[in-house]
């Protein structure tokens, strides 16, 4: 059952193949790059996706980056060096960071980069603060708490003077004061922390820099920003355009880049949801590199030119199912009815445990890694992927089990859901084919259990799905964790605390989650540390505000004229998407 269901959602129109492969390399100055998504916004402090912030790390820079395919070494950029104890740039206690900032970086508009664009910059990445955006990252170690606004949705009174505190600047010299030692920070810095124009930014209608002014631009609509389609870094690529209706992106040589400027000319990333479209392509030459999910791995083995690079390892935990507790029911589609009466499902639907752990029993964990992932991982024991300390192998997990899966339901709303039945929208980004597969599986099975039960699976576009989820309108929604950090409160806190970025959206808050996220993050022991990550996944596995499906390895698929790229798996978007800068083709 499961491979004639794979069968029929695979299936691409055939296309025909080049007679011969092309020997020469195709336009050699020009790096394309076929994926499947368009970007959310090049908004350093409003992106939180991969297919973004992919972008926004070749056209600006942080102060640090990993060395290549290093998860631990970091290498400075607009940082002179990486701090240390041992440097002096580290102060003994841990608490203060003092980074010397380099001197002749230029933006793209040749105007020079200064310590003030640096700390403006990271004061604007706490204080902008979307909801359900990336801002917590740099404020839980530089302020203490994770969000500028309290439970009743009010700004705190000490935001303002605790941001001056966390960042400023003497002379040349960024400073970076912690409420506590935070061993992360230069890590998180390293993706987090790109720097901006604040020149330009100012010009554009952005925030002054002013105590008098950030609260008007706290959690911002996305159109509203001046980054959100433009952009003014210093990093080796600027932008030379974004169409939104092609889902193209073209970047540009920074040609007066620090470093030297890049090996390519430009490079193109476009969006093409189509399999059949991107592998056409690679075969003639006209893509570098495509997107491809395992499914389709053996449709591109063996194509002349074209060179697969298996087994590379991750940090993350993908595909993951969400539901969302409390659903905005305002002019949601997603919904049916909205009620209890067979044709819908009230916005509390997911509230009731049964529910969740209805649904986790419906899934087909070892099938899906067997046939949809070619036996290419195992099942995931908890939100903490096995690459990371506190990953626990023997942890507890959910297997496919009509029985207990009926159990539940018939108890769900007191017996009443099983009796009426309901019906809503399960969705997908569009062209992502595993989290399609994940959501026909639980149609499939769910609607064996009972006739009254009805589930439609609709594809997404990436933009209107992100902002679908954001806004709290999907029921359920399939969607993935890709690390920020090397780091497991990097899954434990935007999966299971309250402010983190998922259970914002799912409407979803446990005391006991916040106090054990907090508590192991705050313990430097690392046995200890594991110890309470394994309670926090065994509550989690009780709770089911999730479902956790596989740890996974992935490939690339790419022209063999490509050299210099490496994975690293914290850089967003690999190893599809790349760092270009080290990129060429010969």
């Amino acid at each position: 059952m499961m491979r004639s269901l794979l069968a029929a959602l695979l299936v691409v129109g055939s296309v025909p193949s080049p007679a011969a492969a092309l020997l020469a390399v195709k336009n050699p100055g020009v790096y394309t790059y076929l994926t499947i998504s368009d970007a959310d916004s090049l908004d350093p402090a409003y992106s939180y996706d991969t297919a973004s912030h992919m972008i926004i790390l070749n056209i600006y820079e942080p102060l640090f980056q990993f060395d290549k395919a290093s998860t631990e070494k970091l290498i400075p950029l607009i940082a002179t060096q990486v701090p240390s104890r041992e440097n002096g740039g580290i102060s003994p206690d841990g608490r203060t960071y003092t980074i010397q900032i380099r001197k002749g970086i230029k933006f793209h508009d040749g105007s020079e980069v200064t310590p003030e664009d640096v700390k403006w910059s990271i004061q604007r990445f706490i204080l902008q603060d979307r909801a359900a955006g990336p801002s917590s990252l740099l404020m839980e170690p530089l302020l203490g708490y994770a969000s500028t606004r309290g439970d009743d949705t009010k700004i705190l009174p000490t935001v303002w003077a605790d941001t001056q505190k966390a960042v400023s600047t003497q002379g040349d010299k960024l400073i970076l004061r912690l409420p506590k030692p935070y061993a992360p920070i230069l890590t998180i810095l390293a993706s987090w922390g790109p720097v901006l124009s604040k020149k330009w930014a100012v010009s554009k209608g952005d925030w002054d820099g002013t105590e008098a002014t950030w609260k008007k631009y706290n959690n911002p609509a996305k159109e509203t920003s001046p980054f959100f389609e433009k952009a003014m870094g210093s990093g080796p690529f600027k932008l030379d355009r974004w169409d939104r209706k092609t889902k193209e992106f073209i970047l540009a040589r920074h040609e007066t880049y620090w470093r030297g400027p890049a090996k390519l000319k430009n490079v193109v990333i476009k969006g093409v949801n189509e399999f059949g479209t991107r592998k056409l392509m690679l075969q003639a030459g006209d893509a570098d590199a495509i997107y491809a999910d395992r499914p389709l791995l053996t449709q591109l083995q063996g194509l002349e030119g074209v060179k697969i690079i298996d087994d590379l390892p991750t940090v993350e935990m993908n595909p993951v199912v969400f539901f969302t507790y409390k659903i905005n029911s305002t002019g949601n589609s997603f919904l049916g009815s909205g009620r209890m009466d067979g044709n819908g499902i009230p916005a509390d639907f997911f509230a009731d445990k049964d529910v969740r752990k209805a649904f986790a029993y419906s899934f087909d964990y070892a099938g899906f890694i067997s046939d949809v992932m070619r036996g290419k991982g195992t099942q995931a024991t908890g939100a903490i992927p096995k690459s990371l300390p506190g990953h626990n192998p023997k942890g507890k997990k959910y297997t496919l089990d009509k029985k207990k899966a009926e159990e539940h339901f018939r108890k769900a709303y007191g017996g009443k859901l099983w009796e009426t039945g309901f019906k809503f929208t399960v969705a997908f980004n569009t062209g992502n084919l595993p989290r399609q597969t994940v959501c026909q599986i639980l149609k499939r099975n769910i609607e064996s259990i009972n006739p009254k039960f009805k589930i439609d699976v609709r594809a997404v576009e990436w933009p209107t799905f992100l902002d679908s989820y954001k806004s709290s309108k999907l029921p359920i929604f399939v969607m993935g964790w890709n690390a920020d950090y090397p780091d497991p409160h990097n899954f434990a806190f935007p999966l299971l605390h309250s402010q983190g970025d998922y259970p914002t959206t799912q409407k979803f808050k446990n005391p006991e989650f916040d106090r054990l996220v907090e508590e192991a993050n705050g313990e430097t022991n690392i046995a200890k540390r594991k110890v309470i990550y394994a309670k926090l996944q065994d509550l989690a596995h009780e709770e089911v505000p999730q479902l956790y499906i596989i740890d996974a390895v992935r490939y690339r698929t790419q022209r063999e004229w490509v050299k210099g790229w490496f994975h690293n798996p914290i850089f967003p978007d690999s190893p599809y998407g790349s760092y270009f800068y080290s990129i060429s083709k010969d």
